[in-house]
């Protein structure tokens, strides 16, 4: 049922999705909202759309949109229009609008979005696609989702993202794949184009398009396992790397929830953080690291990895922890051999929280062995062997044992 706006006077604030189509895909009571507005907020795009309708004033989004915010809630109690590009709450205003506005203040009337548009065109199960939105976020972004038969609808940045997506593709063994740059879509200048990543040619995209993805991976291709413990190799390192068999046994510990931050306390490369948040899309971590150029690295591994968002942290822990948000689960594998930054991401983790520590040396396993003697949790010691060539045979060539310890904080555990 479609809402009323004037039997919910409290409602002043109306959001309308609208799409290339312009008036002819607005329903009646959409542009009614537009109609009765004393003010309508949107791109110069849409508000060409709706030239002439209603006499309200009309104000063009700032830059940066946020700016617009304050003088939208000027206008609280008195009806404004604010219109949006398909449907305002999958990857649209209605989510930065939403915070500042009670959900009884507001009427949404949405359109079709991009990604709607572009299944029904290509007869994909929407469901069954991974949506992604590269509009104002990074690139890396998409790397997660290059799995092998997936369907991905890609809301592009600019008439340039395709052309780079298919590049990205080809270099990664992928190049196979058939690619639909899907251009103004809904409106009178839509266009569907459709080729193999190898063969991109498009010269011209428009800036408002979509890419659709089906993939099609080589033997070869550099697809990120869904599973913890990626390959040593897919990290830039200067050796100073949880290795790929004790990182998995490090995650699980940790134990990743959706939307937790994790602290990788000493992180070298950043592999614990790096896997942390390709557990899930809504996961945070911060990589904390002492020296420059690791923390350099650290920042390229997360780009190339498809985790653009790790927070890195540079500096000399315990100092370098002070005024982090409080982490749900710490990880400390480097700086372990200061007693002071373990009594310090202790003090930070809230109860509940999970905390884990793997050692090499002696004297920090010595250290583990008394906290957990205070503390509880588990205490496991791990060797890892690997086959390597004794003249013409071969043996096993075993690494230093580590010794993890891993608890969750509890009440009792100060």
């Amino acid at each position: 049922m479609t809402p009323d706006p004037e039997a919910a006077p409290q409602r002043w604030l109306s959001i309308v999705g609208i799409g290339e189509d312009g008036l002819d895909g607005l329903s009646p009571a959409a542009r009614r909202l537009i109609e009765q507005a004393e003010l309508v907020v949107g791109g110069e795009r849409h508000l060409a759309f709706v030239e002439g309708v209603g006499p309200g004033r009309r104000m063009t989004w700032p830059s940066p949109l946020t700016d617009a915010v304050p003088r939208i809630l000027e206008q609280r109690g008195r009806p404004v229009c604010v219109l949006a590009s398909g449907d305002p709450f999958f990857y649209g205003v209605g989510a930065t609008l939403a915070p500042h506005v009670d959900a009884e203040e507001v009427v949404c009337l949405p359109a079709p979005s991009a990604f709607s548009l572009a299944a029904a065109r290509l007869g994909w199960a929407l469901q069954d696609c991974a949506l992604v939105s590269l509009h104002g976020r990074a690139f890396e972004r998409i790397a997660p989702h290059l799995q092998p038969g997936a369907r991905i609808l890609a809301l592009s940045w600019d008439g340039s993202t395709p052309a780079r997506l298919a590049a990205h593709l080809s270099a990664h063994g992928m190049g196979r794949s058939r690619l639909t740059v899907c251009e103004a879509m809904g409106g009178p200048r839509e266009r569907l184009t459709t080729m193999a990543a190898q063969d991109f040619a498009l010269q011209e995209v428009d800036p408002l398009n979509l890419v659709a993805v089906e993939i099609v991976a080589d033997r070869d291709a550099a697809v990120l396992s869904l599973a913890a413990g990626l390959p040593d190799a897919l990290f830039e390192t200067d050796g100073q790397i949880t290795k790929r068999e004790i990182r998995a046994m490090t995650l699980s510990a940790l134990a990743p929830r959706r939307g937790q931050l994790l602290w990788d306390v000493g992180a070298g490369s950043g592999s614990v953080a790096v896997e942390w948040m390709l557990r899930h899309p809504a996961n945070r971590a911060v990589a904390v690291e002492a020296r420059p150029d690791r923390a350099a690295r650290i920042a390229r591994n997360a780009l190339a990895l498809g985790v653009p968002d790790l927070s890195i942290r540079e500096g000399r822990a315990p100092a370098a922890l002070d005024g982090l948000p409080p982490p749900d689960a710490v990880f400390v594998g480097g700086g372990a051999t200061d007693p002071a930054v373990l009594d310090a991401a202790w003090a930070a983790l809230p109860d509940g929280g999970r905390f884990v520590v793997n050692a090499v040396t002696l004297e920090t396993q010595a250290e583990l062995i008394a906290r957990h003697r205070r503390f509880g949790g588990d205490l496991v010691s791990v060797q890892i062997a690997r086959a390597d060539a004794v003249g013409p045979f071969h043996g096993w060539r075993p690494a230093m044992p580590v010794v993890q310890w891993a608890v969750s904080k509890g009440p009792g555990r100060p």
